[in-house]
């Protein structure tokens, strides 16, 4: 395999040449881009008894390239895996993002988000919160030029949310589902 560095500012961008045998035993050779921005992790807040979950608020420039009017979105808590245990690194980023400190963590799925280029692969958590769990009020680190808007919503309006394209971001609608299609709120 060949590898070029294409760009190795705020994340890797490599051409990588190869040869690749087809399932009909024909060997070609591929020609692709990879982008390494490295692993994540993200993180649905959820508090029973409200039956609600909370959100970020934040301005994302690829979105606002791509045809998102003011550049916003709604999110789940996530961040840019920088330490070696994705639990640790989620911890710390939901209370930077939120000022909660959980308890509680379950990490529920391992995914890759766009591996046709991107190698990057998430860990997504479910977290119960509760107003004792308030150690601040979040809204991310001015030193990396966060300013984050902390939502809680209710449980059905943030599913309302989905179906009306409010909400758009890719690991929060796949948390949303997997919270309900585990039934977290089912018995409430």
């Amino acid at each position: 395999m060949k590898s070029v560095v294409l760009s190795d500012d705020w994340a890797l961008l490599r051409k990588l040449t190869y040869e690749y045998q087809r399932d009909d035993g024909v060997w070609e050779q591929h020609v692709r881009q990879v982008y390494d921005r490295g692993d994540g992790v993200t993180a649905l807040l959820y508090h029973k008894e409200r039956r609600s979950v909370m959100f970020t608020r934040q301005f994302r420039i690829p979105t606002y390239e791509n045809g998102n009017p003011d550049g916003h979105l709604i999110e789940t808590c996530a961040g840019k895996l920088d330490v070696i245990d994705p639990d640790e690194c989620m911890r710390r980023e939901i209370e930077e993002e939120t000022g909660l400190r959980v308890r509680e963590l379950t990490r529920v799925l391992e995914l890759y988000m766009s591996p046709g280029s991107v190698s990057e692969k998430l860990y997504f958590y479910v977290a119960p919160y509760d107003d004792s769990m308030r150690v601040s009020q979040g809204g991310g680190r001015a030193d990396e030029q966060e300013n984050i808007e902390v939502l809680e919503v209710m449980w059905d309006e943030a599913l309302a949310m989905v179906r009306e394209g409010k909400i758009r971001d890719a690991k929060t609608v796949l948390l949303l589902q997997y919270a309900e299609l585990s039934g977290l709120f089912q018995y409430m």
